[in-house]
Order: C-alpha cells, then sequence, then structure tokens
C-alpha cells in the first residue's frame, strides 16, 4: 500500500531535491525533470543513491540508474536522484530523500549497506532495494533491517568465463587482476577469475599463471577512484608479464588503461559490470570481453514491482542461469581469439548450470 495521496509535481521536487542536497550530494546532471506542473500519474514516488562513483561511473552507479529511470519512466513518475561525492553523503542523503516522501529507495553499492540499514530501521514503511549487498553488516546470515530488499550477483560464475578465455587468450602464459577494496563483492570476480583460469589449465595442461590474487590475498588500490594508486597497481601487473587485465572496481580501470598505453605491449583489458567496450568507446581498442551484472534489469524490476504493490523483501540472486550475470562479446577481439573458444565457453557455462563445474564465491561457498 502507498502512503497517503501525494501530489508530486516534477518542478517543485527538482527545486527541492538541488535545495535540500547541495550540501552533502550532487544530483546527476542528466536528472529528470518536468516542465509541467501536471501530477505524476501515480502517487509512488521512486527515488535513488549512488556511491561516490556517481551516476555516470559507466559501471554498476549507470546501470542501477538507468534500471530505476526505465521504471519511473513506465511508471508515469518522477524519479528522484542523487549523488554521493564521499561516505560522509550517505546517510544525509538518506535523511533528505526520506524527508521528500520516497516510497521505494533504491541504494547504490555494498559502501552503503550500513546507512541504508540504518535508515530503513528508522523508516519501516519505507521499501529499500540495495544493490551488491545482503544487508547483513553483523554477518550473522540474516538481513540486518527487514523491509530491505538484496540485489546480488553471483559474478565468480560469469569470471570463470572471462579467466577460461583470458587463459586461452595469453600469448605470455601470464594474466593478471586487481582490485578497489578487499570486500567480498570485488574479490568474488577475482574468484572466479583465477578459478576459471586454473580450470583451463588443467583440462588443457596449458601452464596459466594469475598474478594479483592467489584467492587470498592480492592486489588492491585502497579505494575506487581513477587515480595513481589505480595506475601504479595495473603498472606492477603487467611488469609480471601479464597480457592480459581484470581490474575490478568501477573507474579504476582507467588505471589501467594508462598502464597499458604507458607499456607499449599488446596488453587486453576485462571490463566489469557493464559492457565496458560500449559504455566507455576509448577502451575499445583493449577490451577482450566484460563480465557483466544485469543490475539494470534487475533494478527496474524491483522498482515496478514496488510500484505495483507486488514487491516482496526476498534477495534477488543473479546467476548465468537466470542471466542476472554474464560475459559481453568479443567485440574488436572476435578475430583474436581462438576458433574453438566460444564454443568451448558454451560447454563450460552448461556445466557450471548444472553443476558439473564447481564455481565457489561467498554467494555458493
Amino acid at each position: 500500500m502507498r502512503k497517503t495521496n501525494k501530489v508530486v509535481v516534477g518542478a517543485i521536487v527538482g527545486l527541492m531535491a538541488s535545495v535540500t542536497l547541495a550540501a552533502c550530494g550532487d544530483a546527476p546532471k542528466d536528472e529528470p525533470t518536468s516542465s509541467g506542473s501536471e501530477p505524476a500519474a501515480s502517487d509512488f514516488q521512486p527515488c535513488i543513491v549512488s556511491d561516490a562513483g556517481g551516476f555516470d561511473d559507466k559501471s554498476f552507479n549507470q546501470l542501477g540508474f538507468e534500471g530505476a529511470t526505465q521504471a519511473a519512466d513506465e511508471l508515469g513518475v518522477e524519479l528522484i536522484p542523487v549523488e554521493s561525492n564521499s561516505e560522509n553523503d550517505y546517510a544525509p542523503n538518506l535523511e533528505a530523500l526520506v524527508a521528500q516522501g520516497c516510497d521505494a529507495i533504491v541504494t547504490v553499492g555494498f559502501a552503503l549497506s550500513a546507512a541504508t540499514v540504518e535508515s530503513a530501521k528508522a523508516n519501516p514503511d519505507i521499501e529499500y532495494v540495495l544493490i551488491d549487498d545482503a544487508a547483513d553488516n553483523d554477518f550473522d546470515g540474516t538481513k540486518d533491517a527487514d523491509n530491505v530488499k538484496p540485489l546480488l550477483y553471483n559474478t565468480a560464475e560469469a569470471a570463470f568465463l572471462a579467466g577460461y578465455a583470458a587463459a586461452d587468450y595469453t600469448k605470455t602464459g601470464v594474466i593478471g587482476t586487481y582490485g578497489g577494496m578487499e570486500f567480498p563483492t570485488v574479490t568474488i570476480f577475482m574468484d572466479g577469475f583465477k578459478q576459471g583460469a586454473d580450470y583451463y589449465a588443467e583440462t588443457k595442461g596449458k601452464d596459466v599463471k594469475v598474478v594479483g590474487w592467489n584467492g587470498k590475498t592480492g592486489s588492491f588500490t585502497g579505494g575506487f577512484e581513477a587515480n595513481e594508486a589505480a595506475t601504479s597497481t595495473a603498472r606492477r601487473i603487467l611488469d609480471q608479464d601479464a597480457d592480459v587485465v581484470l581490474p575490478v572496481g568501477g573507474p579504476i580501470y582507467q588505471g589501467a588503461l594508462t598502464a597499458i598505453a604507458d607499456s607499449g605491449k599488446d596488453v587486453a583489458m576485462i571490463g566489469v559490470d557493464a559492457d565496458v567496450f560500449e559504455t566507455d568507446p576509448t577502451t575499445q581498442d583493449v577490451i577482450l570481453t566484460s563480465i557483466l551484472k544485469n543490475m539494470k534489469v534487475s533494478t527496474y524490476e524491483a522498482l515496478m514491482a514496488a510500484g505495483d504493490d507486488t514487491f516482496d523483501f526476498e534477495a534477488y540472486v543473479g546467476t548465468l542461469e537466470n542471466d542476472g550475470v554474464g560475459i559481453a562479446p568479443f567485440h574488436n577481439y572476435e578475430s583474436k581469439i581462438s576458433d574453438t573458444l566460444t564454443a568451448e565457453l558454451d560447454e563450460v557455462k552448461a556445466g557450471i548450470i548444472d553443476g558439473s563445474i564447481e564455481v565457489k564465491s561467498y554467494l555458493a561457498p
């Protein structure tokens, strides 16, 4: 059930958002506005808040925003989005959205988990959608707030395919990965990548070395910014003779682009979350493939359910089987990969789905 009758006027909402949130975060540049004074077609008010990467990160923030925007458009309502500039913005941004009468709030990224849980406990009538975290901040196996729906993605399965492809493609016999920070939602990519490469090496009898992650420890930049730490970490991976690199952590892939260009070597990169070949055309010469989280669709479906009063708080887990995760096409590398790789990946995917090939992750231990 919706809260009381609310007439949302787009122009007023836009003004309120800009004034209320100016001290804590910025609305995205392409924030939807309404030039007329007609009330929204529904009294449902969807809202979304990004993490510090912003809605134009060409990664998971952008995908979540696109899914939420699509749902709002189809429901005939005005989405209220707000960007966070740092972790200090999370709680104030959520408080501001609550004050604006949001019925459902999407919070994008595991970094917002604690703030989301706190806000959800204080506002039990609001439906929260938390992307990429289980809302289990005390790690006891249960959600910390009943009115939060986690959207999770077993990206280890898709990363397994990418690791297999990288192992098949490498000319040096060395592939590498590095992450932003050592969170489960980051290392799940690295886990799958290593497992896929190890599986290839075992089944093919080929010596393939994975640097940057040994299954327990690895290389991390310490954040999720496209800064010198991202570039220097990528350089350390390339210095170990890796000719395929997987950066995990939103914009940190830009550091790999710089390191690859500076190296003068023939190095391929694997993207994460979105098809980076499509979202960032500057990568097209070096993108082998991308490990996909179908966050746009799952966010869209969650908000549509909230708007239709069919919402539930059960966790969604994206897998290869339900198309919640996958890998992107090889694009410009189609002519560079082996003739048998695509068919082999189809077989491996089928094996993962039917359980004959085991992929371990924190979502499938």
